[in-house]
């Protein structure tokens, strides 16, 4: 929200005041406040008939700083507030500390400081190990303003620096780069081409190495670059404003450390890395198109590993009653445990709407679980089902019904599901646990994903929970996966859910994944198959779409053969795919890398949205066009393309020409990639028949660990390549492996070590 207008004035009928002077300043051992004036305090008289902004500062974690700057902190505390976990005190975490020379006071946690001078004009100064200034909030840093309509704001200016550039916010599809973009953080269906987002997020990445998460639930504001054009600017209609300043210096350390505040990613199962296919949206099918679908991918050669029902496999407008619609599926058990017998798992799509012919209507709002209006009334609407309600999830026991009446699915032999929706939530309501309904509005998305979630880790056992996500908030990388919504079926909207990908990850969430071929319409098999390749390098890959079926042959024998090609290629990289997505879990590294995590000291990486490094080693650059036209940058070293062999030297821009069985697929010099054997699923026995795949040298030795389908260690493998060859030693494990060095062709076989010449 913009309250200035131009440089010099207000807008019309906006009050505002700045943090101008510290009256006081409390130090206590790891915390210190200070009492701003509003101006300038010349004689005791000034200090009368004006307000103090409280600000404290604290460290909820090492290598984090907190800002609270509070107006009137008489206002009533209505939840929701994000789930935060600050650093046990016996986890060996260095304890933030204040130190106080003169009129500077400083609190230092880990590799961060936050420093006030009492002296100068208002200002906190953040600053690194080294003492270089990362940001700080200047003379309009802090403050409050009222507007026409009597709102109250709470305001943050966090100041840019020279060539500085901002990521992340959400899952958002306008430029990669937030600057100079107004950005709301609140949740919308919007699909994936406006500046409206599904997953919106409070927390912005920096290129120069740290992060801001505003800690609110609801509407956040952000002003960056956009409003006054040296400050990131965030505010909330409220009167006390909390923000994060999180330490680097890497994009790496950013996320590790902001992950761990607002939680880790889970572990997806290893099954659901491999292909999904689903019968599409307003498609006609029954077990019959079921079936012809599955075989007909067997009959081709393409391995499927999930198989998802979309919406219409509950009656029409009876949405959600979690009951098949019998005249299409008389016999869902029966389906169910013949696709099961084909060794594929099964999702289901909900959503948590219950719509008025639902039986599940009535009785939820008999027993109080669907949300209310101030006066009693359901609250209702027509939109997406026909006078549709809301599950109130603040309520345990609705949440406990929701959760039962999936159960059931998942006793039929249901293995996870696609929990659309969740952004259309009314703020002219009220909450059975008093929440406050604008700061509901957000985050009402997490309790509908930790609920489902929750339910799938009880009843199928920790490590084998996944979701198809839609919507999220803060925190909600906890419940992988999340999808990009509902895109076009055109190169465009190709390019922009890479773009929105790429912001979410820069968001804290460690997979992702969309619909190959796009949602909207039915793409041209040209867009069909360039998106296959792309979706098919994704963290999670599943086919897609509305008014038309997304199995390949519907696209010429052509896509089959590209769907053929990646699905089988995907499988090989299992044991180095589910080894990052381990680290991902661990470290809260996204799978899906912006090029400016791997190398952030390479000012050429910091505007790249059309490419990403897939884990550590693999850089990936999808091609939009039909004639196979790509550019791309190539960062400093030796790279080798995966599906060629043939090297590429950077840094260096490359233009290049792609049939649609290929694509930029790089390999990073050093690196070792452990390859799987088994080509026909994505969860076997990685340790059967494993190649190690040496890349370039390494004189200084590469460890390489492969992982179980829990995600452990199975064995690990070091491995040193200089003039000599290649030399292994293998620990864990006393299976044999083959070991290639790609660019002389050698190869050598044993167990435990081997040399290559």
């Amino acid at each position: 929200m913009k309250f200035t207008d131009g440089f010099w004035l207000m807008r019309e009928g906006v009050r505002a005041s700045y943090a101008t002077e510290i009256r006081d300043l409390r130090v206590e051992e790891s915390r210190f406040t200070a009492y701003a004036a509003v101006k300038r305090v010349a004689a005791r008289g000034d200090t009368l008939n004006t307000p103090l902004i409280t600000v404290e500062c604290f460290s909820p974690a090492e290598g984090v700083i907190g800002v609270r700057a509070t107006h009137h902190a008489g206002k009533a505390r209505r939840g929701p507030d994000f789930t935060l976990f600050p650093d046990p005190p016996d986890q060996g975490a260095t304890p933030a500390a204040t130190r106080r020379d003169g009129p500077v006071t400083e609190l230092t946690s880990g590799p961060l400081t936050v420093r006030a001078d009492g002296d100068g004009p208002w200002g906190l100064t953040f600053l690194d190990q080294d003492g270089r200034r990362l940001t700080a909030a200047g003379p309009k840093g802090t403050a409050f303003a009222t507007t026409p309509d009597g709102a109250h704001h709470m305001i943050a200016q966090l100041a840019l620096d020279v060539g500085e550039n901002i990521y992340g916010l959400g899952e958002r599809f306008t430029p990669y780069v937030k600057n100079g973009q107004t950005v709301d953080i609140w949740q919308a269906d919007g699909g994936t081409s406006s500046e409206q987002a599904y997953k919106n997020i409070p927390f912005y990445l920096s290129s120069r190495g740290y992060g801001v998460f505003v800690n609110h639930p609801g509407m956040v504001s952000f002003e960056v670059g956009s409003e006054a054009v040296g400050q990131v600017q965030f505010s909330v209609e409220d009167q006390s404003l909390e923000y994060f300043v999180v330490a680097g210096p890497t994009p790496k350390d950013v996320l590790a450390r902001y992950t761990a505040l607002t939680g880790r990613p889970a572990l997806p199962p290893a099954w659901s890395f491999g292909l999904w296919l689903t019968t599409s949206f307003c498609t006609s099918y029954d077990e019959a198109t079921v079936t012809s679908f599955v075989d007909g991918m067997a009959e081709r050669g393409i391995p499927l590993s999930v198989f998802h029902f979309d919406c219409f496999w509950m009656r029409e407008y009876q949405w959600s009653d979690f009951l098949w619609d019998p005249e299409v599926f008389p016999d869902p058990e029966g389906m169910l445990a013949r696709l099961k017998e084909r060794g594929l798992r099964v999702s289901m799509w909900i959503n948590p709407y219950i719509a008025q012919k639902s039986a599940l209507f009535a009785e939820g709002a008999e027993r109080g679980y669907l949300v209310r209006r101030a006066n009693g009334d359901v609250w209702q609407w027509d939109l997406w089902q026909p006078g549709m309600a809301l599950v109130d999830f603040t309520n345990p026991e609705a949440a406990a019904w929701y959760e039962d009446k999936l159960r059931l699915l998942l006793d039929q032999g249901v293995d996870c599901f696609k929990t659309d929706f969740g952004e259309r939530v009314p703020t002219d309501v009220v909450w059975h646990d008093g929440s406050d309904p604008e700061r509901m509005h957000n985050y009402y998305a997490q309790l509908y994903n930790k609920a489902v979630f929750d339910l799938l880790e009880r009843e199928r056992g920790a490590g084998e929970a996944v979701l198809f996500a839609r919507s999220a908030t803060a925190g909600g990388q906890q419940y992988p996966v999340h999808w990009g919504g509902d895109c076009f079926a055109s190169f465009t909207a190709m390019a922009e859910s890479l773009r929105g990908g790429l912001s979410l990850s820069l968001s804290g969430f460690g997979f992702w994944s969309h619909d190959i071929g796009g949602f909207e319409g039915t793409p041209d098999p040209a867009v069909f198959k360039r998106w296959l390749a792309f979706g098919l390098l994704s963290s999670h890959s599943r086919l897609h779409g509305n008014v038309s079926y997304r199995v390949p042959w519907e696209f010429g024998e052509e896509a089959v053969d590209v769907a053929r090609r990646f699905t089988l290629l995907k499988h090989r990289l299992m044991p180095y795919l589910y080894g990052v997505a381990a680290e991902a879990h661990r470290t809260g590294v996204p799978m899906m890398r912006p090029m400016l995590v791997e190398f952030p000291g390479d000012p050429a990486t910091r505007t790249l949205d059309r490419q990403y490094m897939l884990g550590p080693d693999l850089l990936v650059a999808p091609v939009f066009t039909e004639d196979g036209e790509v550019e791309y940058y190539v960062p400093e070293g030796t790279w080798t393309s995966l599906l060629t062999g043939e090297s590429v030297t950077g840094p260096a821009w490359r233009h290049e020409t792609h049939g649609f069985d290929s694509l930029p697929v790089l390999v990073r010099d050093g690196a070792v990639l452990p390859w799987g054997a088994d080509e026909g699923r994505p969860d076997g026995d990685w340790l059967d028949g494993l190649t190690l795949r040496v890349f370039g040298p390494s004189a200084a030795g590469r460890t390489v660990t492969v992982p179980d389908l829990t995600g452990a260690t199975a064995a690990t493998f070091h491995v040193v390549r200089d003039a000599a060859g290649a030399r292994v030693t293998a620990e864990g494990t006393t299976r044999p492996y083959r070991v290639c060095v790609e660019e002389t062709g050698a190869t050598g076989e044993g167990a435990g070590r081997v040399t290559v010449p």
